[in-house]
């Protein structure tokens, strides 16, 4: 039994597309209304930030539409045709919800359904191990296996191209947008089974992790420059971070790393929702996008993001929080190392847990805008509030629960 590919995973049927409840909302002319000047407020927040008055009248029109249930429990689908339009929904009616970032908005998976799936990719993974010969560069196999199959090889030569030709005649830059695309579209149209083995091959030798680590073409999809040259830094992971959060689709991957990556000693995944298979989907997600994590090097199979805590001042810890998700993490380290076992994992028995309710909206709050900081430089570590362009701070001692 093979993976599906991206776009195909059977979904919760308790789910509902935010598509379908916005659509349900138009139709009501009390809910278009409120629906309509939340895309306002989003859209103006923006461009600049609202002033008291306008966020005062954004946040009541919140507030109202609470009372239309479809709009916040909607959920959305992993690489469908509208998902940003879809996300876009979703981010919209939680214009200033407070800290949503461990709640994913991506529909659920039936959790039978994924633990059959973990099952029989290990099955898998021993059939071809017992196929290979020892030494066998696995990583090597995975591509030539890849291009044995015509979409994984079609999808991945686009990428490669996409992430290696030059934007431009007059200097060497990639076209990162058009690379993250790319990168985007390789792994939500090929089936897990072959892209999978491309992202976490197991190695014994260096030549095989490099071939790994290359496989997404850091070069370009997250290390160079504008102008097409190497950073001399890395940019400051609260910056990076910052970034995402004004990108709904980098927002909504990240909220789903984190949701279905939170690792627990007390589980034999060493994940809280223990499912690895649910993991290594998260943290596929997040390649292509601002936040593009990677192998550190052709020796071991420790991943990060591509960023540094340097210059976070009194938001170093908050900052290590943003590596330790993935340099760090019990549950996606779980994850990753379970694609090269000789033996299954464990049967998961505990009852994933009931997904979290969406956050209380205040009446009255104060913010100011946070503008861009240096990327190598954070002096303050905002909370995040829930909005698809727009990341603020908040003064605590002035919100007033409804």
């Amino acid at each position: 039994m093979a993976l599906p590919a991206g776009g195909s995973s059977v979904l919760a049927s308790t789910s509902l597309d935010c598509l379908v409840a916005e659509q349900d909302c138009i139709q009501e002319q009390a809910c278009m209304v409120l629906y309509r000047l939340l895309e306002y407020c989003a859209a103006e927040e923006a461009v600049s930030p609202l002033g008291p008055d306008a966020r005062w009248e954004c946040l009541e029109a919140q507030n109202s539409l609470q009372q239309y249930r479809p709009l916040q429990v909607c959920k959305c689908q992993r690489g469908s045709r509208r998902e940003e339009h879809c996300l876009r929904v979703y981010w919209t009616v939680r214009f200033a919800a407070y800290d949503e970032y461990e709640v994913s908005p991506y529909e659920e998976l039936e959790l039978n359904l994924v633990r059959n799936l973990e099952m029989s990719r290990m099955a898998s993974i021993m059939a071809a191990s017992s196929l290979s010969g020892d030494g066998q560069n696995q990583c090597l196999k995975a591509a030539q296996d890849c291009g044995l199959f015509e979409k994984c090889g079609s999808l991945r030569s686009e990428y490669v191209v996409a992430c290696t030709k030059p934007a431009t005649v007059s200097d060497n830059s990639c076209n990162r947008q058009k690379c993250h695309r790319a990168l985007r579209r390789f792994l939500e149209r090929v089936p897990e089974e072959y892209s999978f083995a491309l992202l976490f091959c197991p190695c014994s030798e260096t030549l095989c992790g490099e071939r790994r680590r290359k496989t997404i073409v850091p070069s370009c999809s997250y290390e160079e420059n504008i102008r097409g040259e190497e950073r001399t830094g890395k940019p400051n992971c609260l910056s990076l971070q910052i970034y995402c959060s004004r990108d709904e689709l980098c927002r909504s991957r990240f909220a789903d790393f984190q949701h279905n990556c939170q690792p627990s000693r007390l589980s034999a995944s060493g994940c809280m929702r223990e499912s690895r298979a649910m993991c290594l989907k998260a943290y596929a997600g997040l390649i292509g996008t601002i936040m593009t994590p990677n192998y550190v090097s052709n020796s071991s199979m420790e991943v990060s993001q591509w960023c540094t805590c340097e210059g976070s001042g009194n938001e170093w810890q908050g900052c290590q929080r943003i590596l330790d998700m993935f340099s760090n993490n019990l549950c996606l380290r779980s994850a990753i190392s379970s694609m090269g076992s000789s033996a299954p994992p464990p049967v998961e028995n505990t009852p994933m847990p009931a997904s979290q309710p969406s956050p209380r909206v205040y009446q009255k709050v104060h913010v100011s805008v946070n503008t861009i900081p240096d990327f190598n430089s954070v002096s303050t570590l905002p909370l995040f509030i829930v909005s698809p362009y727009h990341y603020c701070y908040i003064n605590v001692s002035s919100w007033i629960k409804n």
